[in-house]
């Protein structure tokens, strides 16, 4: 039995690491296939709500003692998360003047919280992953209450807004899987642990199930305006990205500080942006989180293994004084 689940874990481990090339291969069969994957469209919140049931499985109280150790970084995260990404989309589709339903979408995905591959694309670029972990959860803690409202300041004026009904869809869709998946790790912790390991696997299955049900049901839109998108995500991405590490520096954190405030900042829980769209708005609006949900697993690894290799400036030059 032992054998048959190392043979998983090492799968599900594979299958995590090459998370990408699954999201894109899948994302072009849906392109160029849609009629196969649209039945998937009614379940886009259940397979959210499973991911974010795995992510309940791995929380414990120690995920939030950086709140209490470390109070003024972890709210500098949360801000950061919350003030620069909505900010960021709300400037993009004003100066690129965007469709309706594009705008919508794109403010959406900025205004989600941060998603839990933050944490081990921190971990990959030797960041501060205990700070990464900590800003991740008490962003998705705050995100029923926050999201909605960020959703109906930004968007409002392309959209009607139902801020309630987001906030209820969100307490749904995330909050009650997470809180289950915690009660379950608490009563069955023994257990859980076993079964973690399968987890990447599962939150791959569901993710990109996600992306594939987006892109088939809104083909003939992005055929219009995917290159539009395409372009937007990148730029939303890669300003979270730069904009969080500028952050850290701005407030004069160590590197490790500054590499976990750039991934968190950048790399948003799209899954819940598609959900949200897709309950609230429309498919099209959904596409911006699709794209940002294949994008940020590109960009996530790249900047990690940028982050890997740069020295830090502060311990370099205690070394010599050491000596």
């Amino acid at each position: 039995m032992s054998t048959v689940m190392g043979q998983i874990a090492r799968f599900s481990s594979f299958v995590g690491k090459t998370f990408a090339v699954w999201v894109i291969i899948f994302a072009f069969l849906a392109y160029f296939s849609p009629a196969t994957f649209t039945f998937l469209a009614p379940y886009i919140s259940l397979l959210l709500g499973i991911v974010m049931f795995g992510m309940g499985l791995t929380l414990r109280a120690r995920d939030f003692s950086e709140v209490f150790t470390r109070p003024l970084d972890v709210l500098i995260g949360v801000l950061g998360q919350f003030v620069i990404m909505p900010l960021t989309a709300y400037i993009l589709c004003l100066l690129l003047g965007l469709p309706d339903e594009i705008a919508v979408g794109v403010i959406l995905v900025g205004c989600c919280p941060g998603g839990t591959a933050s944490n081990v694309m921190t971990f990959l670029g030797k960041g501060d992953v205990p700070l990464s972990v900590t800003i991740t959860s008490c962003t998705t803690v705050l995100a029923p209450l926050v999201t909605p409202a960020l959703i109906y300041l930004f968007a409002n004026q392309w959209v009607e807004v139902d801020p309630w009904g987001m906030f209820m869809s969100i307490v749904q869709i995330v909050v009650l899987p997470i809180v289950a998946g915690v009660v379950v790790n608490t009563l069955f912790g023994k257990y859980v642990r076993q079964a973690v390991t399968v987890l990447p696997l599962i939150s791959v299955v569901a993710i990109v199930a996600i992306v594939c049900a987006v892109v088939a049901v809104s083909q003939k839109q992005i055929a219009e305006t995917g290159l539009l998108i395409f372009a937007v995500v990148v730029l939303h991405n890669g300003l979270g990205l730069f904009l969080g590490f500028m952050l850290g520096k701005l407030f004069k954190m160590s590197l490790p500080k500054r590499k976990a405030l750039s991934i968190e900042v950048g790399m948003q829980n799209s899954g819940l942006g598609v959900a949200l769209a897709m309950a609230h708005f429309s498919p099209l609006s959904a596409v911006p989180s699709a794209i940002f949900s294949v994008w940020h697993n590109i960009s996530g690894p790249i900047l990690a293994t940028i982050f890997a290799n740069m020295k830090d400036e502060e311990s370099a030059d205690k070394k010599p004084a050491e000596k």
